[in-house]
């Protein structure tokens, strides 16, 4: 499914921003990419916990990941020299057994990973697995059960713009940081580092900035509601405008790169467009899970399951949502009349 990417202008040129990967290289630049807004809502539930409470309690369960990559490798685009260099970014534990959940940028094309826990503690790391259309990474650390407690994911469906959001990471490698905001907005898209656009991504105004890549994104539970992974700046510094990889999103990737270290990303075969109260069908691909379903041009897609669709970006974070294979069911208005028809996700190539 094709996604138009509006282009920015980039920092220290003329009006506008860039999205920055949040990686922080003490002898590199970030590497820019783009962006362009969409639209989405939704609801969270109450019980909410002090900034403070959710720092003692999640803190542990973030970490510091230094990533040591030779000279001239692709992960550092603007020069190295001679040598090898070293990257900072952040991660959190996801299981007891030792898998720990970053951005792709941040271990990509590292010759050594080395895992830092909030009491000092080191460990090597090795990868696990990657998908840079994604921005996810898992790698793996054989240190202690009583270092690896998991980081809850929640359910990014759930989340509304103005809840409240805690930050936690290591920007310019000051362990443990904490920030606080709100959720800004939804249904963002961003771009991957392989260009791919990444759906429903969710803008904050807390501070995050280089070094903050692949830490969680809390909501007031502190459960983890994505990824932090990039900042729009004009002078790649924090302008108060973040944005991370939805949990639900995260959740798909990582189960598949934990299974088999790779991922593949469902496909429905559409070509969507803005319909006012649903999005208008263009094109369905032959032979893919939306032909086979039954649908046609011209249909407008209304919802997916039990979520209204809105935008053709919300349709696309739905399906990014899913992996091949997962059935749906998609409410269409047809006519005057509406149908519902089942589909069988296909692979994205």
């Amino acid at each position: 499914m094709a996604a138009a990417i509006a282009l920015a202008a980039l920092a220290g040129g003329g009006v506008g921003a860039g999205a920055v990967a949040l990686t922080h290289d003490d002898a590199t630049t970030a590497t820019i990419t783009t962006t362009v807004a969409a639209g989405g809502t939704t609801n969270v539930a109450n019980d909410t916990l002090s900034v403070g409470q959710i720092a003692k309690a999640t803190t542990k369960k973030v970490v510091e990941i230094d990533a040591t990559t030779s000279s001239g490798s692709s992960s550092f685009p603007f020069g190295q020299g001679n040598g090898s260099s070293s990257a900072e970014g952040t991660g959190f534990v996801y299981d007891a057994k030792g898998d720990i959940v970053t951005n792709e940028h941040v271990v990509a094309d590292a010759s050594s990973l080395t895992v830092k826990f909030s009491d000092g503690s080191t460990y090597k790391a090795t990868l696990v697995g990657k998908d840079p259309s994604t921005d996810i990474a898992v790698i793996h650390v054989n240190a202690p059960a009583s270092k690896l407690s998991p980081l809850t994911l929640a359910d990014s469906s759930n989340v509304s713009v103005g809840d409240g959001v805690v930050a936690i990471g290591n920007p310019f490698g000051l362990d443990g940081t904490v920030t606080t905001g709100i959720v800004s907005a939804l249904g963002r898209e961003i771009s991957a580092p392989d260009q791919t656009p990444i759906e429903g991504a969710i803008q904050t105004d807390a501070a995050i900035n280089h070094g903050n890549s692949g830490g969680p994104l809390l909501d007031m539970k502190g459960r983890a509601i994505g990824i932090t992974s990039q900042i729009q700046s004009e002078g790649g510094g924090n302008d108060g405008v973040g944005f991370a990889v939805p949990s639900n999103t995260v959740r798909t990737i990582v189960a598949q790169l934990v299974s088999s270290g790779s991922a593949q990303h469902a496909l429905l075969g559409v070509t969507p467009a803005n319909a006012g109260n649903g999005v208008k069908v263009s094109v369905v691909e032959k032979g893919s899970a939306a032909a086979d379903a039954g649908l046609k041009a011209g249909d407008v897609i209304t919802g997916v399951d039990t979520t209204q669709v809105v935008s053709p970006a919300q349709l696309r974070a739905i399906i990014a949502g899913h992996k091949p294979g997962d059935k749906i069911t998609i409410t269409v208005r047809r006519g005057a009349g509406m149908q519902t028809f089942q589909a069988t996700l296909g692979t994205r190539s």
